[in-house]
């Protein structure tokens, strides 16, 4: 591996560079504009890591079925009968062919479908009305709820209590948990490991992540006593498959936390991206014109007759992926292009950097949803994308993901008029996935159909 490029090894494990760069995502950024494609670096929770950037390497990684348990360490405290993103694949394959039974059917797609439109319906009233009183929107805020609402209506059985509490319990778990892992102390100050600052947010996280528990017990409890039995019941068909009821509440807590994150976080960048380039945002409500005519909504059927929503859907995941990053664990010896990667290696996934990989998508930082058309995706190689991962640990609500962001985003788009706050500065941060560090606002008003 020591032929392979990167920077020089540190004290510190690499937790430096991480925080000097704002976050792994970043830094990854970083890494691969400097040495290319495929980069060595030192990762906190990894003894020897290589980073990935092109899709053609990675076709080599693509089988491999073990994650690094140290670095998927800061998630542990969610679960109870053992950290879901690191079972071994003796446990983890009818764990995942259950979860996929539940959530990439389309017919319980379709069977949801309904109460999903009546959910974003909601919410365009809502920022209906609030633009009326010229406060903007705060698009993260309200989506990543929305999206835990959809989630807890889909696959658990109803809500989740309070959504919004939700949402902001998760963000607290996890950015102590995180900092934890990549933070680098400073000495003296509030920012010491065990000062007050520490102290303060420590208790907060295991606040936050009382409430989390007791949210998702009420949840299996009112699920008990509804007796849900549809193909669509996800803790019902945990509970068929004979799953004990501390991995069935662990798995609620991770359906939780990936369902608000994905969905949410990638309609929220999308509708950014359509305020800033309104010659796009033009194009889309012209297809939901024609295709849709008078209705407010689109049926199921007529998601896949709005082909340009979804071509701008992935541009905006593109530049902004739901899961800016994944990583495996080689269990044996590892050919990638010349060189010989051996076990017990960390391959990172940096799915920021592949999708900027100037190589595969020219001019990377320009929003383009012509890049999705069908003969510019067939020109590419099928991991120069991969919004969801890939091989045996890709995300398993991926498609759900999707339906409900298409038609999020067609409800709020073919009433609603969008634009960006004049002076609010959008920056993205690391929370997990790509956060915008005071939220997406924007003014909302009523729009006229052409």
């Amino acid at each position: 591996m020591e032929d392979i490029p990167g920077p020089a090894p540190r004290a510190d494990g690499g937790a430096g560079a991480v925080a000097a760069a704002g976050g792994l995502h970043a830094y990854q950024l970083r890494l691969h504009a400097t040495y290319g494609p495929l980069v060595r670096f030192q990762l906190p929770g990894a003894q020897r890591a290589v980073s990935v950037a092109d899709p053609v390497l990675l076709e080599a990684t693509a089988h491999l079925d073990k994650r690094p348990e140290r670095l998927f360490a800061f998630l542990e405290p969610f679960f109870e009968a053992g950290n879901l993103q690191v079972l071994p694949a003796s446990e983890h394959t009818p764990w995942r062919r259950v979860l996929l039974s539940v959530l990439a059917g389309r017919p319980s797609h379709e069977r949801h479908f309904a109460r999903f439109t009546e959910l974003a319906t909601e919410l365009a009233d809502h920022w209906e009305q609030q633009g009326g009183t010229g406060r903007p929107v705060a698009l993260q805020k309200d989506l990543t709820t929305l999206s835990l609402r959809m989630i807890g209506v889909y696959a658990l059985g109803g809500e989740a209590g309070d959504p919004q509490a939700a949402v902001a319990a998760f963000e607290e778990v996890l950015t102590e948990y995180l900092g934890r892992l990549y933070r680098v102390p400073a000495p003296g100050g509030q920012g010491d490991q065990g000062g007050p600052g520490d102290q303060e947010r420590a208790v907060r996280a295991r606040e936050a992540l009382a409430l989390l528990r007791g949210m998702v017990d009420r949840v299996v409890a009112a699920h008990r006593s509804g007796g849900r039995t549809d193909r669509s019941d996800l803790i019902g068909a945990l509970v068929e498959a004979g799953e004990r009821p501390a991995r069935i509440r662990d798995t609620v807590m991770m359906t939780m936390l990936a369902a608000h994150h994905t969905t949410g976080v990638a309609v929220s960048w999308t509708l950014h991206l359509l305020g800033r380039h309104p010659e796009v945002a033009e194009r889309v409500t012209a297809e939901l014109d024609r295709v849709l005519g008078d209705r407010a909504a689109p049926a199921y059927a007529d998601l896949r007759r709005l082909p340009y929503l979804e071509m701008v859907l992935k541009e905006a995941m593109r530049l902004f992926p739901p899961g800016p990053y994944g990583a495996r664990e080689t269990t044996a010896p590892l050919r990638l292009g010349a060189h010989e990667i051996p076990a017990g290696t960390t391959v990172f996934y940096p799915f920021w950097a592949l999708h900027m990989n100037p190589a595969y998508w020219p001019d990377p930082e320009r929003f383009l949803p012509e890049r999705f058309a069908p003969d510019e995706v067939a020109r590419r190689p099928r991991l120069a994308y991969v919004p969801f991962g890939l091989g045996p640990r890709s995300c398993e609500g991926a498609a759900l993901a999707m339906a409900e962001a298409e038609l999020v985003l067609a409800v709020l788009l073919k009433r609603l008029r969008l634009q960006p706050v004049p002076g609010h500065e959008v920056t993205p941060v690391e929370r997990f996935v790509l956060w915008a560090a005071d939220d997406i606002r924007m003014t909302v008003g009523p729009r006229t159909p052409a």
